[in-house]
């Protein structure tokens, strides 16, 4: 059971609210495509490519998350805006996701705070129906300059809302920096592995829990 006191509920965007489908066509099929196209080569061949280049960034810097970042490293042509568009059938909210928000937003003020920028959120939030869930969404990249892998940007946060760490509960499903970075200053932090492969006290498998945890009973539909 979470502790009493908690006034805001924080969930990261992808990977706990959205798959990550989408994010997945634009970055490991969009991208690689296009560049095929740029530079006359095999998909195959640029996907190896561009992942590679992925992965001299990596996940820790503001550049990876940054589309016009790698439209301009590639030399890609046209604006990334379109390249969004074209794979927003592919934005879905896990099932039980609209549920658990609409229970906790009873009780809870909500808020995202994602590491995804600014152009990804838009577009998911507005696919996929959430924004009217959420009073404040925060992107760490495009609004701070940050990423979530430092207790100074939670801290930043909470100050915003004027709360204090006790008063929120974070939910993510990125190790460092939805759990550990949170937790370590004090925040209460639930990590979200619907893959299995974690476990402990602060694991859970779906959003449902996040209610359970809290104490809240889930209203019968029908």
């Amino acid at each position: 059971m979470i502790p009493e006191g908690i006034k805001v509920i924080s969930f990261d965007l992808d990977g706990t609210l959205v798959d990550s489908e989408f994010s997945e066509w634009v970055w490991s099929v969009g991208i690689p495509q296009l560049f095929a196209e740029k530079r006359g080569i095999s998909f195959d061949e640029a996907k190896e490519i561009v992942e590679g280049e992925y992965r001299k960034v990596g996940d820790g810097s503001l550049q990876w998350y940054d589309i016009k970042y790698w439209f301009n490293f590639f030399h890609l042509d046209g604006h990334w805006k379109p390249l969004l568009n074209r794979f927003s059938h592919k934005i879905k909210t896990y099932p039980e996701v609209s549920k658990v928000l609409q229970d906790l937003s009873r009780n809870y003020r909500l808020i995202i705070i994602s590491n995804a920028a600014r152009e990804f959120i838009d577009i998911e939030v507005e696919v996929s129906a959430l924004r009217r869930y959420f009073s404040r969404i925060f992107s760490a990249t495009s609004d701070f300059g940050q990423i979530k892998k430092t207790a100074e940007f939670y801290g930043r946060i909470c100050q915003l809302l004027g709360i204090s760490f006790q008063e929120i509960l974070h939910v993510g499903d990125h190790w460092e920096f939805d759990y550990l970075v949170p937790k370590g200053r004090g925040i209460k932090a639930l990590h979200i592995d619907r893959s299995w492969s974690r476990s402990g006290d602060d694991v859970i498998r779906n959003l449902e829990e996040v209610g359970q945890r809290l104490g809240l009973r889930t209203e019968v539909e029908g």
